[in-house]
């Protein structure tokens, strides 16, 4: 292939890519708003409050993160029968998707019930522990309705049906915010709950979200032959076997990032509840942020798989070089941003002055890690089209537990160095992965 004919390929591939992408990250940084929301409107109640939905939810991210990685093979598997033409394999994916999400959210919700008289062994602030208990249960049974609404919306995603789900989801992050309003601060004649009517909040706007996101998906006429007619069959315990042995692998990779970044936030925690708030003003930001590679990453799952399935692997690099110029080209404007008004962006969050001046610092390191992290997550995704889920897992696993949980200790208390110190941590595990994803797919891709 020369030159030229190399570029326009890259184009059209990148072209494409957008325009899947584009609702992908729409709807992925709206549904990440309900926590930013979350955050800006309980910042108002106080600094402890504040922590304490940052522990609460930094518990809440392990499980959720594994239930994104289960419904991960809803897109892998309905992106693959939409390449071969196979609509009872998108039905029976979606059907076994929603079976194994809902009992997931329903083992969160116990696993959180079962930890809460212990959760005194993550060496909290103990005024934070006074406040989470009921926030922390609450969040945990909206788990449920999270879990069971991320697997129809990688369906959609996988069908090319993005933008109804975005609307969807748009309203419920809505529905959130005017919830917080009225739980939160007792408006409308509700009592004042503070933190817990966020929680009451969170659970209702997920309740109603995968409630609108099903209707949507028997009601619309282009996804009936798509859809499971029988909604409540038994499953086929064999495709369930088939169906988690591919999710594990997917979520371990997941967990890997996340657990690494939630050990870190109970960590922090251990440093007061100043640092943790500050921790959670800047990974609230940093994790919006994230919403849009995320977005292109499920975008590369479902264009990478649907080609995979259609045997057209000659398209494949200009597919993934193209996702990889995107990552690169919004990261340049996200570093730009937050490197130009940190301080502003802190103030948005929380009032506190000490709270604000340490959250800045941490923007400013997260700034570091935009590009890496915008590599790595597209290139997992790449290799999730691929059915290519056990090597990356490992490969993650040892870069944020063997290096960059030791190394962000390590400058985070020897050195002396505190919150900024674990962050640091993080940024170089981050690096590393996405150097190591970034060779793997380029080889599993050669011709």
């Amino acid at each position: 292939m020369n030159r030229s004919s190399s570029s326009q390929s890259l184009l059209r591939e990148g072209k494409q890519t957008l325009m899947l992408a584009v609702p992908l990250i729409v709807g992925q940084v709206s549904q990440m708003l309900m926590g930013v929301v979350d955050t800006l409107m309980i910042g108002r109640v106080g600094v402890t409050e504040l922590a304490a939905s940052a522990f609460s939810n930094n518990l809440i991210y392990v499980p959720m993160m594994f239930g994104i990685g289960m419904s991960i093979v809803v897109s892998i598997r309905v992106s693959q029968a939409r390449g071969k033409g196979d609509p009872a394999a998108a039905r029976a994916a979606l059907r076994h998707g929603l079976q194994i999400s809902a009992v997931l959210g329903l083992l969160t919700l116990l696993g959180a019930w079962l930890l809460l008289p212990h959760l005194w062994i993550f060496r909290q602030v103990p005024e934070v522990l006074d406040v989470c208990p009921n926030y922390f249960l609450l969040v945990a049974g909206s788990m449920v309705p999270a879990m069971m609404a991320m697997a129809v919306k990688n369906h959609a995603d996988a069908m090319n049906r993005p933008w109804p789900v975005f609307w969807i989801t748009l309203g419920s992050v809505l529905l959130n915010a005017g919830l917080n309003w009225v739980f939160i601060f007792g408006k409308l004649g509700a009592p004042a709950m503070g933190l817990d009517g966020a929680g009451v909040a969170t659970l209702l706007a997920r309740t109603a979200g995968v409630v609108g996101l099903i209707w949507w998906s028997l009601k619309f006429s282009g996804l009936r032959e798509w859809v499971p007619y029988h909604w409540f069959k038994s499953p086929d315990w064999k495709a369930v076997r088939e169906f988690i042995r591919v999710g594990i692998p997917a979520s371990m990779q997941l967990l890997a990032e996340v657990s690494a970044f939630v050990f870190a936030g109970i960590f922090i925690g251990t440093l007061g509840e100043d640092a943790l708030a500050a921790h959670q003003v800047a990974i609230s930001y940093a994790a919006t942020v994230f919403m849009v590679p995320l977005g292109i990453s499920m975008a590369m799952t479902v264009r990478v798989g649907e080609v995979s399935g259609s045997g057209e692997r000659t398209r494949l690099r200009s597919i993934i070089a193209s996702g990889w110029m995107i990552g690169v080209c919004f990261a340049i404007l996200s570093v730009s941003v937050t490197l130009l008004f940190n301080d502003q962006i802190a103030g948005w969050f929380v009032e506190d002055p000490e709270v604000t001046k340490v959250a800045a610092g941490l923007l400013l390191i997260g700034a570091a890690f935009q590009f890496s992290d915008s590599f790595q997550v597209i290139s997992v995704g790449s290799l999730r089209g691929l059915d290519d889920v056990k090597v990356p897992a490992w490969m993650a696993f040892c870069a944020y537990w063997l290096f960059a949980i030791p190394l962000g200790w390590t400058l985070a208390i020897p050195k002396g160095w505190g919150v900024n110190g674990m962050w640091w941590g993080l940024t170089l595990g981050l690096t590393l992965t996405a150097v190591a994803l970034g060779v793997r797919v380029w080889r599993k891709t050669r011709i």
